[in-house]
């Protein structure tokens, strides 16, 4: 999944920051529904990191049934963090 295409798709621009909130919210709404219909392990997880880098991502128990995905999820969540610390 590219970055790009994924704003483009649930936002109609790459410039989310230029978003109204009643667009903003729009998108994440689209994007909850499609994490909620994704079955592929693979764009799920760029689904959910998505949501999380917007503050929206619903908790790791919930979101990812398997271990091994919660796992990714975690160390995807503490490379975040790393990288606001810097």
């Amino acid at each position: 999944m590219d970055f790009h295409d994924l704003l483009m798709r649930y936002f109609g621009q790459s410039d989310i920051a230029r978003l109204d909130p009643a667009a903003l919210d729009a998108g994440i709404e689209r994007i909850r529904v499609d994490f909620g219909l994704e079955r592929d392990a693979g764009r799920r997880f760029g689904l959910w990191a998505l949501l999380h880098m917007l503050g929206h991502a619903p908790d790791l128990a919930i979101a990812f049934k398997d271990q091994a995905e919660r796992d990714a999820a975690r160390n995807f969540m503490n490379m975040v963090d790393k990288l606001g610390e810097a």
